[in-house]
């Protein structure tokens, strides 16, 4: 299937290729075509020029078309240079371009560049020099082809974003479905759990025991939460992102391997800011197993928050094995990961928690291999 995908995209690209070769070539025709009869056009002209100039018995009717044939142009810019009386008749040219003589002889170079110039010549004497250029219709499709290669390449990006995002679209819907499936799932078992720590409590069974049943199904009911709210638009709270860090801190500090060393630098005074308290942890445990996963489970993970007047800013580093620069952008898209097993999904996740539900920003503030990684969350202080 993927491969007839990839190959009617290549037929795609391909015919694209041969249209806009055909419509360039024969624009390319036409052009010429215009142009040789802008010549032929003024080779006449210049014959009646010399029929007015060179013959001063010219019969009246003779004349009179010598004239017309003059006056019939009104598209091309001519510029004629008369010897006799060395000046010039300008046809077709805007009085500011040709108000001296500096502007008329750079005019009359740009023509020469675009046509050579034609002599106005009656018997063996040469009377008038003829100068001109690009007519306004050969001037406008003079561009045409580079319009046509826009709107080709205006065409080909809306429909390619089409595609893009009605496939977004899509697994943006199979992720929510699956999430709220999950918290589905969960929720059953859970259930029973519940009722299950009463039943041992009535059996007087140690307390310590129970107390750690009853952690463990609150993380539940927490995941639980997490989950259900994937593809919905969750509901922000002023809260203390201080004392919500400290939180997720502790909680996977006491769960994780004593080779892990932990460390926090937080502010004493708490930081208010828009959030939905659920999902900003599950976001911070995120960041720090991704970072227990580089260390290879032996390091040192680093907390810490920092502000200025507008943004609070959320820092995990880590001392593992860095992140190649070039992957600072692609290692929050979905499916990227360097694990022989796991989907891709923590930091993707991450990231649309942060930025699409709490309208922050996050990013690999720095990296360097064989030293660690550093991310930083950035949101925005609430007054």
């Amino acid at each position: 299937m993927q491969s007839e995908k990839n190959y009617f995209r290549v037929v795609f690209v391909i015919l694209s290729l041969i249209s806009v070769s055909i419509i360039l070539w024969n624009t390319y025709i036409f052009f010429n075509e215009l142009k040789e009869n802008e010549r032929i056009k003024m080779e006449v002209l210049s014959a009646a020029y010399a029929e007015i100039l060179g013959d001063d018995d010219l019969e009246a009717s003779v004349a009179d078309l010598a004239f017309e044939i003059i006056k019939s142009n009104n598209n091309t810019p001519v510029i004629m240079h008369n010897y006799e009386s060395n000046d010039y008749d300008v046809i077709n040219i805007a009085e500011d371009q040709v108000e001296n003589e500096n502007k008329i002889e750079a005019l009359i170079e740009l023509f020469k560049t675009q046509y050579e110039p034609i002599d106005v010549t009656y018997g063996d004497e040469i009377y008038a020099t003829i100068y001109y250029g690009n007519s306004t219709i050969i001037n406008k499709l003079k561009y045409y082809p580079a319009a046509i290669i826009i709107m080709i390449l205006l065409f080909v990006g809306v429909v390619y974003f089409f595609f893009r995002t009605r496939k977004a679209a899509e697994q943006n819907r199979l992720w929510a479905g699956m999430a709220k499936e999950t918290a589905h799932q969960i929720g059953t078992p859970l259930s029973s759990l519940i009722g299950w720590t009463e039943i041992l409590k009535s059996e007087h069974i140690n307390p310590e025991y129970i107390s750690e049943m009853e952690k463990d199904i609150f993380r539940l009911q927490t995941i639980t939460d997490r989950f259900s709210k994937v593809g919905s638009l969750p509901v922000l709270n002023k809260k203390d992102v201080v004392s919500e860090t400290i939180k997720s801190f502790d909680y996977l500090k006491a769960r994780s391997s004593k080779l892990i060393e932990f460390e926090l630098e937080i502010p004493d005074e708490p930081i208010y800011v828009k959030l939905n308290k659920q999902l900003y942890s599950w976001a911070i445990e995120n960041l720090v197993k991704n970072a227990i996963d580089a260390m290879k489970g032996k390091g040192k993970v680093t907390i810490s928050i920092q502000k200025n007047t507008k943004s609070v800013y959320i820092f995990i580093a880590d001392t593992g094995k860095g992140i190649p620069k070039k992957d600072f952008k692609t290692i929050f898209k979905p499916g990227y990961t360097t694990k022989k097993r796991g989907w891709g999904l923590g930091l993707s996740l991450t990231r649309r928690i942060i930025e699409d539900y709490h309208s922050g920003k996050i990013k690999v503030k720095q990296s360097e291999k064989g030293v660690g990684t550093t991310f930083q969350i950035s949101l925005r202080l609430e007054e």
